[in-house]
């Protein structure tokens, strides 16, 4: 009997079980499947065009291959040498590409002004970008559009030019000790002097487009005499460059570059002194010059061999007055919007974001202008210690030649900065005739 009771109850456990399983089979079969997020653009394309080509170009590619994966959206950049004169074409004619990576705000700005380019306020999630960048971004990116000011581009990978180079072996071995002021920068050259060499390494030749070095130092200074304000009318034509703002920020390159023994070779070679060349007297044995200002693409022209932190360093160029804060001049890639579907949006609102070049800054040679970018990221110190100047700006502006029209910021600014530096014309003559330069 107890034997009969146990099998009926096994029986039944066994049926509960069955059915259960079944139902919960059935239930699961009428449930609709989670739901994917990227459905709507799997498959889709968007088109990009820009100047990165060659080794560049492969990590652009590798660093959103991780995105492409995730949302089934296949960007297809292309890049070109001749990119200026290329997407001009291509936006005049009426067939622009989806998004367009701009090295040169200033190209950008042209045909926002023409109203070819998307307004991202409209289009993004704004409360988010404006999040993960520092106000200056923003500003720089907000350009003026036939129907007012439009939010025209997102940055991408950006460069820093703040940065003064030097031995450090040699550097450190004399006693010297990085300026993180600029009255310390000023004790550091006099001491510099007082041992018997030039303080600076300087040259600013580089065939047609000579003169350019000293227009980043004039800009460099016109961000540490005067406010963020002046800079960007300056750099708009509305401050004449015979002011008294952009001859104070001259006088302070000059007050560096004309004193006698300051530079190696003296005022004269300046001119005729490549700016490649320049910074290699640093490593001669014993060194030349000890200091040399220029963005962190100039190792390339450092002797083979050297190691970034032990043969050389690098700190940022302090500030001249504490009422300009940390500024930081720089140089980058700013992303517009040609194109509006759905499939666009999502990749400019992911070009917002640090995880755009994460990939890039690993494989060095890119820096995130992004918030939420991490610098345990960074594969070399250079990279890591620019990333870190640029983080800490209170203040960023782009390249001021770069921003001017092409007249003046690759022509007149140039040609009359070398002409002043050489001693053939008088600071006066070159500020008129680069005033007279500028486009009606």
């Amino acid at each position: 009997m107890k034997k009969t009771i146990f099998t009926v109850i096994v029986l039944l456990l066994a049926v509960s079980f069955v059915f259960i399983g079944c139902k919960k089979q059935e239930e699961a079969e009428a449930a609709p499947a989670a739901e994917d997020p990227y459905a709507t653009v799997r498959g889709t394309v968007v088109t990009m065009a820009g100047p990165f080509t060659d080794n560049d170009a492969i990590k652009f590619d590798e660093s959103i291959k991780a995105f492409e994966e995730m949302t089934g959206i296949d960007i297809q950049y292309e890049g070109s040498k001749e990119f200026e004169a290329s997407i001009g074409i291509a936006i005049e004619g009426g067939n622009p590409p989806d998004i367009v990576d701009f090295p040169q705000p200033g190209l950008l700005a042209n045909f926002v002004e023409k109203g070819y380019v998307i307004d991202l306020n409209k289009v993004l999630d704004m409360n988010k970008v404006k999040s993960n960048y520092i106000q200056s971004w923003l500003d720089m990116a907000t350009m003026d559009s036939p129907d007012g000011p439009i939010m025209a581009g997102i940055w991408g990978r950006v460069n820093g030019k703040s940065l003064v180079w030097y031995n450090k072996k040699a550097f450190d071995a004399a006693g010297y000790k990085v300026p993180t002021t600029w009255e310390e920068l000023v004790a550091l050259q006099k001491t510099i002097l007082a041992d018997g060499d030039s303080p600076w390494a300087v040259g600013i030749e580089s065939g047609a487009a000579t003169g350019w070095p000293m227009t980043d130092w004039v800009e460099e200074m016109m961000l540490r005499t005067t406010s963020p304000e002046n800079y960007d009318r300056w750099v708009a034509g509305e401050l004449k460059f015979d002011s008294p703002e952009v001859r104070k920020a001259i006088k302070a390159v000059a007050d560096i570059w004309f004193a006698d023994g300051m530079v190696y070779g003296g005022r004269k070679a300046i001119a005729t002194t490549s700016f490649g060349d320049a910074p290699k007297v640093m490593f001669e044995n014993p060194p030349k010059a000890w200091l040399h200002k220029q963005g962190n693409f100039i190792t390339t022209f450092f002797p083979e061999n050297l190691k970034a932190g032990e043969d050389y360093d690098f700190f940022y160029l302090p500030s001249v007055d504490p009422a300009y804060g940390r500024p930081v001049l720089v140089a980058g890639d700013i992303y517009a919007m040609f194109k509006d579907r759905p499939e666009v949006r999502m990749v400019m609102q992911y070009f917002a974001t640090g995880a755009s070049v994460e990939g890039w800054v690993r494989a060095g040679g890119a820096i995130s202008p992004h918030k939420d970018s991490q610098l345990s990221w960074y594969s070399n110190l250079v990279d890591r210690k620019v990333a870190e100047v640029i983080q800490n700006a209170t203040s960023v502006r782009f390249d001021g030649s770069d921003l001017m029209p092409g007249a003046v910021g690759a022509g007149s600014f140039w040609k009359e900065m070398t002409a002043y530096v050489s001693g053939a014309k008088s600071l006066d003559e070159a500020l008129k005739a680069i005033d007279a330069s500028w486009p009606k």
